[in-house]
C-alpha cells in the first residue's frame, strides 16, 4: 500500500515547527527519522493531512553530560546516542539497551525522541525512560515548556501525554554517581531486531560484598506501557542478589503485568519469558556492579 495523500512542510526551526503545529493540531504529524511513522503511513494505520518534518531542526539535537544527569534532545540520532562513550559511562541502560533496538541502519536514522514519542509497548527506550524515570520537556508554540515524568508520559499503546499542539524536545535521564553501578537489558524476540516478546532492564548499585545499595527494575512488551517496579526494586535494597532473589523479584514482577496474545506466544509463555528476562537483567546488572566496583577510579562506570 502507499499513504494517503498529505501535505509536507520542512521546519528549519523550532519556532515554524510549533507554529504549525497549532495551526494543524490534531490533523498533522511531525516525523524526524520516520522509522515507525511511515510504515504506519503506508499501511494507512495512520493519515495525517500535514506532515511536518523536524529532522533539520538543531536545537533538537543537543547532547550534555552533567553530574546528576544526561540531556538528550529529542532529535538525536540513536546511533550518535550508541556511539558517544560519554554518554556510555554515565547512562549505561541506555547503551545497553539501544544494541538491542532494530538493526544499525534503524538506529541511523531512527532519533531517541521518536521512538519515546512512537511509545510502542514493545520499544527499549520507553523501558529506559521508565525505569530510571526519566522527565521529559514538551515544548508548544504558547505558553511555557512542560516537564513530564516518564511515570506519566506513557499512558497506553502508541499513546502518550504529548498535546496535538506539542513537540517532545528533550529528555533528562537521571545519572547515578558513586562505585559498584551496573545495568542490564535482556529480551527475547523472534529473531534479533524484531519485536520483543518481552523485554526487561535493571540498575543497582551495589557494595564491595556485592550487597544492593539501590535499585531500579522494570519490564516492556508484556503490558500496555512500559512498567516500573519501585516497590519490588526496594526488596533487593541490603541484600546481596543472587539466583533465588533475583527469580523471587522477577517473578512477582512478572505476576502484575497483562502480557497479550498473538501467534507467536500466549499470555502464560510471555509472563514466564518476562520472569526469566528480568531474573537475568537482575543478576546480570548486579555482576557488572562489582565488576565496576574493583576498578579503581572509574566512578561505577563500565
Amino acid at each position: 500500500m502507499k499513504a494517503a495523500a498529505f501535505a509536507y512542510l520542512r521546519a528549519d526551526d523550532l519556532p515554524d515547527a510549533l507554529a504549525w503545529l497549532a495551526e494543524h493540531g490534531a490533523d498533522s504529524k511531525l516525523i524526524a527519522g520516520g522509522q515507525s511513522l511511515v510504515p504506519m503511513m503506508a499501511m494507512r494505520l495512520v493519515r495525517p493531512a500535514v506532515l511536518i518534518d523536524i529532522g533539520r531542526i538543531d536545537t533538537l539535537k543537543h547532547r550534555q553530560v552533567m553530574p546528576d544527569l544526561v540531556r538528550i534532545g529529542a532529535g538525536v540520532r540513536q546511533r550518535e546516542v550508541e556511539t558517544d562513550p560519554r554518554i556510555a559511562r554515565a547512562l549505561p541502560l541506555l547503551r545497553d539497551a539501544l544494541a538491542w533496538v532494530g538493526h544499525v541502519q534503524t538506529r541511523n536514522r531512527g532519533t531517541i525522541g521518536g521512538s519515546l514519542a512512537h511509545a510502542d509497548p514493545s520499544a527499549e527506550l520507553p523501558l529506559v525512560a521508565a525505569v530510571l524515570d526519566a522527565r521529559l520537556t514538551l515544548r508548544a508554540h504558547a505558553g511555557p515548556p512542560r516537564s513530564v515524568s516518564a511515570r506519566d508520559f506513557f499512558l497506553g499503546p502508541m499513546s502518550t501525554a504529548i498535546g496535538d499542539t506539542e513537540c517532545l524536545y528533550e529528555i533528562d535521564w537521571p545519572r547515578w554517581s558513586g562505585d559498584g553501578v551496573g545495568s542490564a537489558f535482556q529480551e527475547t524476540a523472534m529473531r534479533h531486531g524484531d519485536f520483543a516478546l518481552a523485554a526487561a532492564a535493571c540498575q543497582l548499585q551495589v557494595d564491595a560484598d556485592g550487597r544492593c545499595l539501590r535499585a531500579a527494575l522494570g519490564l516492556g512488551a508484556v503490558d500496555g506501557r512500559p512498567r516500573a517496579f519501585d516497590d519490588l526494586a526496594k526488596h533487593l535494597i541490603g541484600r546481596p542478589v543472587d539466583a533465588a532473589l533475583a527469580n523471587e523479584v522477577a517473578t512477582l514482577a512478572a505476576a502484575r503485568v497483562e502480557p497479550g496474545t498473538d501467534p507467536h506466544a500466549d499470555q502464560a509463555y510471555r509472563r514466564h519469558l518476562a520472569a526469566v528476562m528480568l531474573s537475568r537483567a537482575i543478576l546480570g546488572a548486579a555482576r557488572a556492579g562489582q565488576a565496576s566496583d574493583r576498578q579503581p577510579g572509574n566512578g561505577g562506570r563500565p
